[in-house]
């Protein structure tokens, strides 16, 4: 096994991890089968575990096949311990939709058919832990706390015990074409407050004579899922929920603050209305009609797979800043979570996988070199030890010789808080993006859908569970 794996395998032995999830039934050897007594005369002849014959299933959204790609890899270099164990990726819609089909296996009773990992984030982890569906990794997770980036662990525990394998926790960053700003005289330095933002929105589309936007609006539920919950809503130090549980987001100062921009950028016609991840808003990034992207860090992905007619002309620098709160973007954490699904033969196996991918700076470079030139997605490791290394800092010809990945984890600094998670928010979700869409397709005001998100949150939901 490799040298890499030293501290966990000792981990291991130091702490007790009870099972849970595993292989179909199909892919379980019986016991006193064939292939159950091979695995014990394997693990007798090596002093090791020996896992028995099986898939691994991960859902997962985006593009999980990539992530696929390090697991079979691994898989491949530990044939030692995992002889036949293959890896299986499974897209889904969302991370509402991973929640939701696990909810839906669960319910039917078909435990068997659960996966046995899914990449989801806070909600959705909060979500699933209290149906009881999650299994409980603190005992695993506890003794490497001090070995990743702050924060890390935050958003995947609920109810102090931690549920998240961390994944990534990436900052929320403004994405620049210095080609068009430098065309337009235009300096980006301004972007560094919400006002500076908007006035540089103004100034493009004036100097452009109106064909380049400032940046985009999704007509569906992307609006506030990227330009709300996880942007403007947290550094505006908004709340949906005060800290008995509730609904405050009508009389919200934060929530008029940050809704109110972003009224201003669309009622001005800085914002080109397209939905997000599809091939339109891709054509006009690749035209330069689009300047910015106020967005989550894995907005790099998208932009190498799909705008490599601007390659060299991105940037990146931090969040601008609302003025009367003056905190950067708020960092989004994902998780890899484990299904609680009866007999889990694969527990410790995937630990040992997510470790490496974690920890193990050899494995995680090479990983990250094939994602370069697949110009496939990947995030800064959660390592702090793995960021220090030079490797993190490189530079990129994608933005024009500028270290995107020195720059992420840069943008990580002064964090705004992420809005309080409850075990409301999936629903809450769906409620206030209604109302979003609403006042996108032009059927109402942005004071109106504040109104309207306050009152039927109240009326469907009332209260709140404040939990974390």
């Amino acid at each position: 096994m490799k040298k890499s794996m030293a501290f966990l395998m000792a981990a291991m032995t130091a702490v007790s991890l009870a099972g849970c999830a595993g292989g179909t039934p199909a892919d379980k050897p019986a016991e006193g089968s064939t292939a159950a007594s091979q695995s014990a005369d394997k693990e007798q002849e090596s002093g090791q575990k020996v896992y028995p014959k099986g898939t691994i299933t991960i859902y997962g959204t985006g593009s999980p096949q990539y992530r696929q790609q390090y697991f079979e890899t691994w898989l491949e270099n530990h044939r030692d311990i995992a002889p036949e164990v293959s890896v299986e990726c499974v897209q889904t819609e969302s991370m509402a939709d991973s929640r939701e089909k696990i909810t839906m296996t669960a319910l039917s009773g078909a435990l068997e058919d659960l996966p046995e990992a899914a990449v989801i984030d806070a909600v959705n982890v909060m979500d699933l832990a209290n149906a009881g569906l999650l299994l409980d990794e603190t005992e695993f997770l506890s003794p490497l706390a001090d070995q990743m980036v702050s924060g890390a662990l935050n958003d995947g525990t609920v109810g102090g015990k931690i549920y998240g394998l961390p994944d990534s926790v990436r900052p929320q960053v403004l994405f620049y074409n210095q080609e068009i700003f430098d065309r337009y005289e235009i300096d980006p330095s301004m972007m560094s407050t919400m006002d500076g933002y908007a006035e540089a929105g103004r100034l493009l589309k004036e100097k452009s004579g109106g064909e380049v936007y400032l940046s985009y609006i999704d007509p569906g539920a992307n609006t506030w899922r990227y330009w709300g919950r996880r942007g403007l809503m947290p550094q505006a130090g908004a709340r949906i929920w005060d800290d008995q549980g509730n609904v405050v987001i009508g009389e919200d100062e934060g929530t008029k603050l940050a809704l109110g921009l972003l009224d201003t950028l669309n009622q001005e016609g800085l914002l080109l209305k397209s939905a997000i991840m599809q091939p339109a808003l891709y054509d006009a990034i690749n035209n330069q009609q689009v300047a910015t992207f106020y967005i989550g860090a894995f907005w790099d992905q998208f932009l190498r797979q799909n705008c490599q007619a601007t390659a060299g002309q991105w940037r990146v620098m931090a969040a601008p800043e609302f003025e009367e709160v003056k905190k950067a973007g708020a960092p989004v954490s994902q998780y890899t979570v484990l299904l609680d699904k009866g007999d889990n033969v694969y527990r410790e196996l995937f630990e040992q996988m997510w470790y490496d991918y974690t920890f193990d700076a050899q494995s995680k470079e090479a990983y990250v070199n094939s994602m370069e030139e697949q110009n496939a997605p990947y995030s800064n490791p959660v390592s702090l030890d793995l960021l220090e290394d030079a490797f993190w800092k490189a530079p990129s010809d994608f933005y024009g010789g500028q270290s995107f990945r020195e720059m992420e984890g840069k943008c990580l600094a002064n964090g705004a808080e992420n809005l309080a998670v409850t075990p409301q928010d999936a629903e809450a979700d769906v409620i206030i993006s209604a109302e979003l869409e609403t006042y996108v397709a032009g059927k109402q005001t942005m004071e109106e859908a504040i109104r309207n998100m306050d009152k039927n949150l109240k009326a469907k939901i009332s209260k709140a569970e404040i939990t974390q």
